[in-house]
């Protein structure tokens, strides 16, 4: 039983981080400011080492990750395509990702309190992965 929580935390690990991945990839060439680009590649790199860790883990427990659905995909695509104007975009996609992000800390801080008793080492990934949330947001500010 504890096994599948921990599973399902590392789900929710991976995937939160696989969706800032997207998100970025969505928007990034849109972006104008240089400074801005470059940090939404460092996040990009943060989530990416987050995603290979998370790709270690899956086989202790005998499972591989599961990728995001093209449906999902499909509809961040198009959702960052509409609410992107012409007039001031990079405000407009920092606080989308602004967005995005909090969602990403919600859902990382309502599994860690679910998965509370998970793998000592699958919490801190979980850990490490909320406080690059909040470092992201610290740094989109600057952007709004």
């Amino acid at each position: 039983m504890k096994e599948n929580k921990n599973i399902a935390f590392l789900d929710k690990i991976y995937k939160t981080s696989e969706m800032g991945i997207i998100g970025i990839n969505d928007v990034i060439d849109k972006v104008k400011q240089s400074k801005f680009r470059e940090f939404l590649e460092e996040q990009k790199k943060d989530y990416n080492k987050i995603v290979e860790e998370c790709e270690k883990i899956f086989p202790k427990y005998g499972t591989e990750e599961q990728e995001i659905g093209k449906m999902t995909r499909m509809s961040s695509k198009m959702m960052s395509d509409m609410m992107i104007k012409k007039e001031n975009e990079d405000k407009t996609i920092a606080e989308m990702m602004v967005k995005g992000t909090s969602k990403g800390i919600t859902k990382i801080i309502e599994a860690m309190n679910l998965f509370d008793d998970s793998d000592e080492e699958i919490t801190k990934l979980g850990e490490d992965l909320l406080k690059t949330l909040e470092n992201n947001i610290k740094g989109l500010k600057v952007y709004l």
